[in-house]
C-alpha cells in the first residue's frame, strides 16, 4: 500500500498536531561560538602531549594539566547551574597490563554533572570526548602530540556544551566528560562505564564525539562540510545469545536501541542545524576499530560515536613533521572551524531536546493474537512527565528512517498497514515539542 493510500486511510484528526522547533533548543543552538572552539583546541595544544602515560603532576603540560585545565572550565560553567552541577575528577590507578600500560598510571575522568530539575526523572544523557593523544608510536608519552582534531574536537564540544547547557532547567541530567585513556584501549570510558552501571544508573544515550573538525580526505582530498557521521551497532552486544531468536522471529535486526538513537540524532540535526545532514552508518565503529561509546554499548547502554564524514590519516596518529614538503601531525591549522561549529551544535541540538524531552513511552506492545492487514498498537504513559501525545512512527522495512509520523492523544491506535510490509515504533511528544527517542514495540502477551 502507497503512503499517499495509507494517508487517506488515516483519520485526519490523527494528523492535527504539527511538530515545531522548540525556541529554547533553537537559542542554545545559535549559541555555539567559534571563537570559543579555537580558543579550547589552542589550550588543549598548548599543553604538548596529552598522552595517558605523560605526566600528571606538571602545571603545564602533559595529562595532568590537561584534565585539570578541564576541570576548571567546567567549574567555571558550574556557575551557570544554580548549584546543580557537580565537577569532579573520577580516577584510578591502573596496573601495568603487558599492553599498552607499561607503568602505575593514574586514568583521571573530568566530569561534570548537571542535575536535572525533576526528582522524579532518573534518565542521564551523556556526551563525551577523549582528552588523550599520541603520535605515530602509542607508547611514545614525550614527542608533542597535539591532538587537535583527535580528540582536540570532541572534547571542545563537551566543554562547549558544558557552557551552553549548564544555563538550561532541564527536567533530566547531564554528563559532560573528558575521557582519559582512549588510545591505551578506552580506559577511561570503561571506568566510568562500569561505575554507571554498577551505580544502576538510568543512562539513556551517549554522544561520543571523536574527530568532528576535519573536513578533508587524506588521498584524495575532497572536501565534505556537510555531513557528520553516525555510527551505532545494529545486533545489541549485551546478551545477543538471549535476545537473537527474538530479534530475528521479529526482524528487529536493524532497530537496536542505539539504532534508534542515531535516527533521533539524524532527524533532530537535520531540523535544526542548517547546512549539516547526518549519515548512518550501520557499524558500531569505523571497519576494525573502536571508540569510547563501544564501552558503553558493551554494558547495554544506547551509544553512538559522532564523528567527520572524512579522515585524514596524515594528521592522525603521526608524528608532527615535514617529510616531502607535506606537514604531518595533527595540528589545529588542519581543523575547519565553522564545520566544527556545526557539529558542536548539533550535539547541542540533540542533547537539548533529549533532556527536555518527557520520558519514553512504556510497555510499547503490538497486538498479534489475529491475522489481519492493520497493525494496533498499545502502550503506556511515561515515567516522567506529562506529554501532550504520542508519535506513532511508520517505516517500510527496507527503509534507513521513518517515513510517516502520526500524532495521537491516547494510548493506543489501529493503523491500515500490515505489520509484514512496515515497522512501527512509538515516542513521547512535550508540551514544547520535544520528543523521547522512539520505542520498538513488543508483542502483547495474548
Amino acid at each position: 500500500m502507497k503512503f499517499s493510500v495509507f494517508l487517506l486511510l488515516i483519520s485526519c484528526a490523527v494528523f492535527s498536531q504539527t511538530h515545531s522547533k522548540d525556541a529554547e533548543v533553537k537559542k542554545y543552538v545559535s549559541q555555539v561560538n567559534e571563537d570559543s572552539l579555537k580558543s579550547y583546541i589552542t589550550q588543549l595544544v598548548s599543553f604538548q602531549t596529552r598522552h595517558t602515560l605523560s605526566a600528571a603532576d606538571d602545571s603545564e603540560h602533559g595529562i595532568g594539566a590537561a584534565r585539570n585545565w578541564v576541570l576548571k572550565k567546567f567549574k567555571d560553567y558550574a556557575k551557570n547551574s544554580g548549584g546543580r552541577m557537580e565537577v569532579y575528577l573520577q580516577q584510578e590507578d591502573l596496573q601495568p597490563d603487558g599492553k599498552r600500560i607499561d607503568k602505575v598510571v593514574n586514568i583521571g575522568n573530568a566530569v561534570a554533572f548537571l542535575k536535572g530539575t525533576d526528582p522524579n526523572d532518573k534518565r542521564v544523557f551523556l556526551i563525551g570526548g577523549h582528552l588523550d593523544s599520541r603520535v605515530t608510536d602509542v607508547m611514545n608519552r614525550t614527542s608533542v602530540a597535539p591532538g587537535a582534531n583527535d580528540d582536540g574536537s570532541g572534547v571542545s564540544a563537551v566543554i562547549e556544551a558544558a557552557r551552553i547547557i549548564s544555563k538550561s532547567s532541564f527536567p533530566a541530567s547531564i554528563i559532560f566528560v573528558a575521557f582519559s585513556g582512549e588510545e591505551q584501549s578506552l580506559l577511561g570510558s570503561k571506568l566510568l562505564s562500569d561505575k554507571i552501571k554498577k551505580e544502576n544508573v538510568q543512562l539513556e544515550a551517549v554522544l561520543n564525539n571523536d574527530m568532528i573538525g576535519n573536513p578533508k580526505a587524506g588521498e584524495t582530498g575532497e572536501i565534505n562540510t556537510r555531513v557528520l557521521r553516525v555510527f551505532s551497532e545494529g545486533l545489541p552486544f549485551v546478551d545477543l545469545d538471549k535476545k537473537a531468536m527474538t530479534i530475528r522471529n521479529l526482524g528487529y535486526e536493524n532497530d537496536s536501541e542505539s539504532r534508534q538513537l542515531a535516527r533521533y540524532i539524524k532527524e533532530t540535526v537535520e531540523e535544526y542545524v542548517k547546512g549539516l545532514s547526518v549519515k548512518l552508518i550501520y557499524r558500531n565503529d569505523r571497519f576494525l576499530r573502536g571508540g569510547d561509546h563501544t564501552s558503553f554499548v558493551n554494558n547495554g547502554f544506547p551509544s553512538v560515536r559522532l564523528t567527520e564524514y572524512y579522515e585524514n590519516y596524515d594528521h592522525q596518529h603521526q608524528d608532527v613533521r615535514m617529510e616531502g614538503n607535506k606537514q604531518y601531525g595533527d595540528l589545529p591549522e588542519f581543523i575547519d572551524f565553522k564545520y566544527l561549529k556545526k557539529n558542536v551544535a548539533a550535539n547541542i541540538a540533540v542533547l537539548a531536546n533529549l533532556a527536555k524531552s518527557t520520558s519514553k513511552p512504556e510497555q510499547v506492545e503490538m497486538d498479534v493474537k489475529e491475522l489481519t492487514n492493520s497493525t494496533s498498537l498499545h502502550w503506556q504513559k511515561p515515567k516522567s512527565g506529562t506529554p501532550v501525545g504520542y508519535y506513532v512512527l511508520v517505516r517500510e522495512t527496507d527503509s534507513a528512517v521513518w517515513q510517516k509520523k502520526i500524532f495521537t492523544a491516547g494510548l493506543s491506535i489501529k493503523i491500515p498497514l500490515s505489520k509484514d510490509n512496515y515497522i512501527f515504533a512509538v515516542q513521547t511528544v512535550s508540551k514544547s515539542g520535544n520528543l523521547s527517542v522512539p520505542v520498538i514495540p513488543g508483542i502483547a502477551k495474548k
